[in-house]
């Protein structure tokens, strides 16, 4: 029995991975990553780390916001997703407003620019 569990876990370890990569390819486009941490199937819980060039983007808490949405709407096996960019603050950017973009040759704080747009 132990076997059709673990079978179970890998189909849907790939269904999860095969549904970032559709729905979230500007993950891998801009430099970051998704990485599947820890799943519990029974429970029905995923933990997804974006790492890469996803650590610090000013947009990695809208892309987790709709990772948490779209996955429970789409894989029925899933009701909680944690996502976390590793970063201090984990996802409290967008509530908290504690990450915010940065880009090189940048001076000033003058909050005229609001970074670039987001791809999706």
């Amino acid at each position: 029995m132990s076997t059709e569990s673990a079978d179970g876990n890998e189909e849907l370890r790939e269904r999860i991975s095969n549904f970032l990569r559709r729905n979230f390819p500007q993950i891998q486009m801009h430099g970051g990553s998704a990485a599947i941490q820890n799943l519990d199937r029974e429970s029905g819980e995923v933990t997804i780390m974006l790492g890469g060039a996803c650590s610090g983007c000013g947009i990695s808490p809208m892309t987790i916001q709709a990772i948490k949405s779209r996955m429970t709407e789409e894989i029925p096996e899933i009701d909680t997703v944690h996502a976390d960019t590793g970063m201090d603050g984990g996802t409290e950017g967008m509530a908290g407003g504690q990450m915010s973009p940065s880009f090189p040759g940048e001076g000033g704080d003058d909050g005229d620019d609001e970074g670039p747009e987001a791809p999706f």
